[in-house]
């Protein structure tokens, strides 16, 4: 395996004491530094209906990314498809890829990103339940994209109307789960690895590359991991400063969605659950050394060639300097060209 790619995945996170315009402004800085450090790309999430993050639409935060960023890819981490119309995506992605071409990225996934009453919400259709045919949603958005739906198919038309031409995004599928892994082999597409959601996807990131058909969109798989890191001066602030997302995830799993907790309640609330400060199983903390070596095995075991990156905590700053230590222990400033 050659050198690892390093990037950054921003849930814009809203803090406690701060709203969700503040959180977007960070994503707008952090966005700035990254591409300053050298990272990657750079990819937003999508979440509706809760008080602890501030990403319902990518695709509309995507453009002020890239408007205030010069080299770092941007995209979706990722549009949750099951909520919209392909052609709908194929044009806004298309608008993107024209406007900043060879920068935009359409990272896919299936899950609804929300609990089951916002995901009601956000249906137009409300007569009877969504249909589950993510598949076939994302074969046809794929040949709007590629202008490969058959002649006689009733939207073939509009892919040569798509507003971008001859610009497109790149499509990747992302997944935690062995049916993602199968789709994304089949259609040939790069596949991005939850890792933060199933610590347990070594093995179904080797079947993706077993399985995958070369010569459908790519010549070889491609395969990047997402995980929880941060990076501090110590590693006792590193773990401490963890405790904010952990907390709110906590809270998430009892059915409360909560801005994200400063430190100090944070480590209250674990010592009240009597959870040792260590014991994060989905989370890299500690030196810059240390959170090297984590994410570099991470890579070893998924067979990737990119990590992406996921850091949440209270302070704005202490995310900014995790960043900051991370591009500084991978030698950034020396990376491979990032906009390529």
């Amino acid at each position: 395996m050659g050198r690892v790619r390093l990037s950054v995945l921003d849930q814009s996170p809203i803090s406690a004491g701060s709203t969700g315009p503040d959180a977007l402004r960070n994503t707008l800085d952090l966005a700035r530094l990254a591409d300053e450090l050298g990272y990657h790309r750079y990819w937003v999430a999508e979440h509706h209906g809760g008080a602890m993050l501030a990403g319902p639409a990518p695709e509309v935060l995507i453009g002020p990314i890239a408007a205030a960023t010069e080299q770092i890819r941007v995209g979706s981490g990722g549009v949750m498809l099951p909520h919209y119309s392909p052609l709908k995506v194929a044009e806004a992605f298309s608008l993107l890829a024209g406007l900043y071409p060879g920068r935009i990225d359409l990272g896919l996934g299936r899950a609804s990103g929300t609990d089951p009453m916002t995901q009601y919400a956000l249906q137009r259709d409300r007569r009877q339940a969504a249909p589950d045919d993510f598949f076939e949603q994302l074969v046809e958005l794929l040949g709007h994209l590629d202008g490969t739906l058959p002649a006689d198919h009733p939207f073939a038309r509009h892919a040569a109307t798509l507003p971008g031409r001859p610009e497109s995004p790149e499509p990747w599928l992302l997944g935690s789960s062995p049916q993602s892994a199968i789709w994304a082999a089949q259609l040939g597409l790069p596949y991005a690895f939850a890792d933060f959601i199933n610590r347990d996807g070594a093995p179904i990131a080797t079947d993706y590359q077993r399985r995958f058909e070369p010569g459908v969109r790519d010549a070889a798989p491609r395969t990047a991991v997402a995980t929880w890191a941060l990076a501090a001066d110590t590693e006792q602030e590193a773990w401490e400063l963890t405790a904010s997302s952990r907390m709110a995830m906590a809270m998430l799993r009892r059915g409360r969605l909560i801005p994200i907790p400063p430190v100090d309640q944070s480590l209250r609330f674990l010592k009240s659950q009597n959870e040792d400060l260590r014991s994060a199983r989905r989370v890299t903390a500690g030196t810059p050394e240390q959170v090297r070596a984590g994410v570099e095995t991470l890579a070893q075991q998924y067979g990737a060639d990119e990590v992406i990156v996921v850091t949440i905590t209270h302070d704005h700053g202490a995310r900014r300097r995790s960043y900051e230590l991370l591009a500084e222990a991978f030698g950034l400033s020396a990376s491979l060209p990032r906009a390529a």
